[in-house]
């Protein structure tokens, strides 16, 4: 577990903190659901084992950083893949795109950051590169390769789902060690997300956010507005 220097924000005034205060009560409601991996299927909508990893990823870490489900940054999860165990992060941890404590950084990688702001504490939890399926139960990688290719007969679906079933189960309850390994977080605490202000496009007329907009000949204008640039590199 690692100890990161944190960018300090302006102090929110007293009509913000106000505000909050008044829908704690709700958000109060809201953190005290989706604690289990079934509110993680309800919120995915399916059971698989990528969602029972993220779930494995999300419950380790907040026990290890001290962590309750947040309700706005104060955890924040950087993620280094698209893939179905980001949806139990977000169910899990209450880390999310909207709030922006949910950083998405694609590139491939079944890792995951963690970082609670108020301890400054964080952790990298990367998937062990042995093939986990194949580990668990080798027949269902085949049975899988049969059922993706439409070649399956219904008997051998019905016995896929099945075997996939105990290999979640697997996944739930075997020691975390065999599913992830603990590495030394490499990211500082990012910034807390900032509220921007919306400017015009010259263009389409729509509204943009000004740090996404652009200048075309003297104009702003959104990103597709303002059309690509490239030299080929």
């Amino acid at each position: 577990m690692t100890r990161l220097p944190e960018h300090r924000p302006a102090v929110p005034d007293e009509t913000v903190l106000r505000s909050y205060r008044q829908v704690t009560n709700s958000r109060e409601i809201m953190t005290r659901s989706l604690t289990t991996y079934e509110d993680a299927v309800a919120f995915h909508g399916h059971s698989c084992p990528g969602l029972a990893l993220g779930y494995r990823a999300a419950d380790y870490a907040m026990k290890r950083l001290n962590a309750k489900r947040s309700e706005d940054e104060d955890l924040v999860a950087i993620v280094e893949n698209d893939a179905c165990g980001v949806d139990a992060v977000q169910a899990l941890a209450g880390c999310s795109v909207g709030k922006g404590n949910l950083i998405m950084r694609d590139i491939g990688k079944h890792a995951y950051t963690f970082i609670n702001r108020k301890t400054g504490t964080a952790i990298r939890l990367v998937q062990r590169p042995e093939p986990l399926t194949e580990r668990l139960d080798p027949e269902v990688a085949a049975l899988r390769r049969k059922v993706t290719s439409g070649k399956a007969t219904p008997a051998e679906i019905k016995k896929f789902h099945e075997r996939q079933a105990g290999v979640i189960e697997k996944i739930l309850t075997i020691p975390f060690g065999e599913l992830f390994i603990e590495k030394e977080a490499r990211s500082e605490i990012p910034e807390r997300a900032r509220i921007s202000g919306s400017v015009q496009c010259a263009v389409c007329g729509e509204m943009v956010a000004e740090h996404r907009a652009r200048v075309k000949n003297g104009k702003i204008v959104c990103i597709p507005c303002a059309g690509e640039y490239s030299r080929g590199w």
